[in-house]
């Protein structure tokens, strides 16, 4: 019986998997089990930071193995306390709050706001967030997530949530008031089509939050950690927020969350108040300490930049060869969408065909979300397998 097939029997499917069977992992390549290289741009859904196998992760795991793998957050840790310190000394935030996935970061970040609210008085629990947006699947982040197909099966969610168009200035002044405990958004979009705030929508946060008491929640889960050419994409906008959460990347592979907190909302949460079991494992941390030295590496933003343009003409280059196609580029850095509406999933099946993985966000968007690792050789062959790709559609 095959893995796939087994996989079908035994895991409940809630997943449409890709018709591959992955022995191993290098770099920027995936290999089946009949040898075959697949160049991949999902890396994990941004999860691989640093492609498969980086050398540098791979020792701080095994060193971490060997000394514990798990002790319960009743001790502290030197992986987690490097982590947490690296965090903290390249951010705004004072502190720093390990969960194990996004949704749960969120999920702190969430309660984080609802408590300071309570501050204020009795009423000040409602959330605004942005439609099409997306903050995870547990019924609170789910419940500030702005798109129904996550969420309206499974009946009511959060109560005191208003969603507002993107970048809709006037939308947001009238949803903010004094009853409102949060403001969370994405710089970018992950799983609403890479779509992006706007200068003028971020200074109208940052005015109405200030107006009326309400903390900037910014969900990075997804761009944060260089993926958009800064550390964290809202450093491009001057943006202090006083909550951020982290995932995906930010375990180089291993899964962990993180919510990093401003001094001035640090002391809201007290002990008892929340906590994890896992959150902040000291294999995760030891794995993401090693990832973040790498990324804060002298040159590596530089070359990051510089490969990401190189990247960006390339594109530019197949949207003038086949315009039928291709109607627009989104996105920044190596978080990336090329918009070919009902063509999405056809470019993603020809992809697989030519070896090539690639993502489909938004029903219409191809989402590039190449490792960092990525060379300028390999962008060439994507550009060149993309343009073989399209030439089919």
């Amino acid at each position: 019986m095959t893995l796939m097939r087994e996989d079908q029997n035994y895991v409940l499917n809630l997943y449409k998997r890709i018709p591959l069977e992955i022995a191993r992992g290098e770099g920027m390549y995936l290999y089946d089990r009949e040898g075959n290289r697949y160049l991949d741009f999902y890396s994990g859904i941004a999860v691989n930071t640093l492609g498969h196998g980086h050398p540098a992760i791979a020792d701080a795991i095994r060193e971490q193995m060997d000394a514990f793998l798990h002790l319960s957050n009743y001790f502290t840790t030197s992986a987690q306390v490097s982590l947490a310190k690296k965090l903290v000394e390249n951010s705004f935030a004072s502190k720093v709050y390990f969960a194990n996935s996004g949704a749960e970061a969120n999920e702190a970040m969430l309660k984080l706001a609802r408590k300071y609210g309570q501050g204020f008085h009795g009423e000040k629990t409602r959330f605004v967030s942005v439609d099409r947006g997306f903050h995870g699947r547990t019924m609170g982040s789910m419940s500030v997530t702005g798109n129904g197909k996550y969420k309206d099966q499974f009946g009511k969610s959060l109560q005191d949530v208003v969603h507002i168009p993107l970048n809709d200035v006037d939308a947001l002044r009238e949803a903010v008031d004094e009853n409102t405990c949060g403001i969370i958004f994405e710089i970018i979009q992950g799983e609403g089509g890479l779509r992006q705030v706007t200068e003028e929508f971020i200074a109208a946060i940052r005015e109405e939050a200030r107006k009326h008491h309400a903390l900037i929640l910014v969900d990075e889960v997804q761009t944060g950690l260089m993926r958009t050419g800064n550390l964290f994409s809202h450093e491009a906008y001057g943006l202090t927020p006083d909550a951020m959460t982290l995932a995906k990347g930010l375990g180089g592979g291993l899964p962990i969350g993180a919510m990093l907190v401003h001094e001035s909302v640090e002391d809201v949460l007290k002990p008892g108040d929340h906590g994890s079991t896992f959150g902040g494992n000291p294999v995760a941390c030891a794995a993401g300490n090693a990832m973040l030295s790498v990324l804060l590496e002298e040159g590596f933003k530089e070359e990051l930049k510089e490969k990401s343009g190189y990247l960006l003409e390339g594109l530019e280059m197949l949207m003038d060869r086949h315009p039928l196609v291709i109607r627009e580029i989104r996105g920044e850095g190596l978080m990336l969408g090329l918009v070919v509406g009902a063509h999405a999933e056809r470019v993603k099946e020809r992809a697989l065909e030519h070896h090539l993985l690639l993502n489909v966000t938004g029903n219409e968007v191809v989402r590039l979300l190449p490792a960092l690792i990525l060379s300028r050789e390999e962008i060439d062959l994507f550009i060149e397998t993309m343009d073989d790709v399209l030439s089919g559609i």
